[in-house]
This record gives C-alpha cells, sequence and structure tokens, in this order.
C-alpha cells in the first residue's frame, strides 16, 4: 500500500462522491478512475476485499474468528464473523466490507465498529488490530 498526499478541495471531492461509513478515498478513486462498481453486501458475483483484509495478513486475525458488541445498559450482545476476505458477516447472511456499516446494521445507530467491535480471540479492539497491522505494513 502507498500513501498520497492530497489537498482539501480533492479530499472534499471524494467525501462528497462517497458512502460514509463505508466507502475509503480509495474506494472512491477506484470507482471514479478505474469505473469500478461499488461490490454488492449480497455475496453476489466477486467482490473486493474488505477493510479488515490487512489485518488478516498482518497474522492478528483468521478467518471465522467472532468479533463482539456488548450494549450493557440495552442488555444486547452483538456478534459477527471475519470472512477470509475480510469482511465483516453477521448471523443473518449480511456482510460488510467495512466494521462500521456492520455495526450500524446491528444497532440501528451510527457507531465506530473500529472501535466498538472486540476481537474475541485476543480481547482487543479492532482499532487496536487496525493499528498493529498498520505497523506492519510500515
Amino acid at each position: 500500500m502507498r500513501t498520497i498526499e492530497i489537498d482539501d478541495e480533492v479530499f472534499a471531492y471524494l467525501q462528497r462522491h462517497s458512502e460514509p461509513l463505508v466507502d475509503s478515498p480509495n474506494d472512491v478513486l477506484r470507482r471514479l478512475l478505474l469505473n469500478e462498481e461499488r461490490s454488492s453486501a449480497d455475496g453476489a458475483g466477486i467482490r473486493r476485499t474488505g477493510a479488515l483484509m490487512f489485518i488478516l495478513e498482518a497474522g492478528l486475525a483468521a478467518p471465522g474468528d467472532k468479533l463482539q458488541h456488548h450494549q450493557s445498559r440495552l442488555k444486547r450482545t452483538h456478534e459477527a464473523v471475519i470472512t477470509a476476505d475480510g469482511w465483516v458477516e453477521l448471523p443473518d447472511g449480511r456482510a460488510f466490507p467495512q466494521p462500521s456499516p456492520a455495526l450500524k446494521a446491528q444497532t440501528g445507530s451510527e457507531i465506530n465498529g473500529w472501535g466498538q467491535y472486540t476481537h474475541l480471540p485476543s480481547g482487543r479492539r479492532l482499532q487496536a488490530l487496525r493499528e498493529e497491522a498498520a505497523k506492519h505494513q510500515e
């Protein structure tokens, strides 16, 4: 993965053409520059790799590992599974390329899946795994 710098005007353009909490700037650029279609979340056809793929590649998680979010006040626990292509799959079969839209689908609220999902085998938040995986890429 490479890093590029963009100015505020270009970043604002990317934000206007993205789906919040789903698309990364790279997703928008791929769609606009390479004419790639947004992959469906229903599993039909071939889909791009999900946001958790680099965590899998760093060896910090494995396909089939569970993610959990507990809402203590509501006494509800939500679980999901990491797929082999780095997506977050819910118990009802829906799959999402990013953790935040997956957790939103479970809770009904805008929520930071990176900060709220706990990776059950390690007991660590996805955010911590993401930060460690990023260090492996440097």
